[in-house]
């Protein structure tokens, strides 16, 4: 399986995916840098839904550099017809996320870093810009 980051790096510069939710398209940032999966608190308010609490609250550092109590979630998203679920921090970033809008035109709705891509298997791939998902048994990577 493999999701384009070409659009996004072409556009503003940046490792976008598009994801599809049950009801709704979501944009995210890829984000090695980042130890948590985060989606935002105003994204989560429309997909309440179709995400599933986790008990308890857990402490991380923000875009915005400041510590912050947040609750998780585990949430599936669509990737060109591979499902993804994973843990997701919710934050509230409106300051950084309407900063990104203003500059690059494009709103972002999370971020997914690490621990996303180590529990999809996921490789970059910024020859081909792609990422590669393995289906457990193969890493599928075609050429662009």
């Amino acid at each position: 399986m493999k999701i384009s980051i070409k659009h996004g790096i072409q556009l503003v510069g940046l490792p976008l995916v598009l994801s599809s939710g049950k009801s709704e398209s979501v944009c995210f940032l890829i984000d090695t840098g980042a130890t948590h999966n985060v989606l935002f608190d105003f994204v989560y308010e429309h997909l309440k839904d179709e995400v599933k609490p986790i008990e308890g609250s857990q402490q991380i550092m923000g875009i915005e550099g400041d510590c912050k109590k947040v609750h998780l979630v585990e949430a599936t998203f669509d990737f060109d017809g591979y499902a993804c679920t994973s843990t997701f921090a919710v934050m509230n970033v409106s300051k950084a996320v309407q900063q990104m809008q203003d500059e690059t035109g494009i709103q972002i709705h999370g971020i997914l870093g690490i621990q996303f891509l180590l529990a999809n298997k996921c490789i970059l791939d910024f020859n081909r810009l792609q990422i590669s998902i393995s289906d457990g048994t193969n890493i599928h990577i075609t050429s662009s």
